[in-house]
């Protein structure tokens, strides 16, 4: 994940709650014309990241976490989850 200068700019939420981002945080993220993100509330701090960034974290975790584990991939619970449906 790249990192980027911390920079702070005041903005405003709408009444109907929506909130513009500036174009260099939006460029900086590849949200130059528009993506999902998510959205993630903690105590009171909202943060958004966006949807692809949120993927790679998730991935990098599981990878850390299955290291050195043997049959623990998708495809390897999907074969034994087809196994199981075989029997009678």
């Amino acid at each position: 994940m790249k990192t980027y200068a911390k920079k702070i700019v005041r903005g405003h939420v709408s009444a109907s709650g929506r909130l513009s981002l500036p174009a260099e945080f939006r460029k900086a993220v590849g949200l130059e014309h528009g993506g999902d993100v998510v959205v993630e509330l903690d105590n009171r701090e909202i943060r958004i990241r966006t949807l692809d960034d949120t993927i790679a974290e998730a991935q990098a975790l599981s990878q850390r976490l299955l290291a050195g584990k043997r049959n623990a991939s998708v495809d390897d619970f999907l074969k034994e989850r087809k196994a199981d449906w075989k029997e009678p």
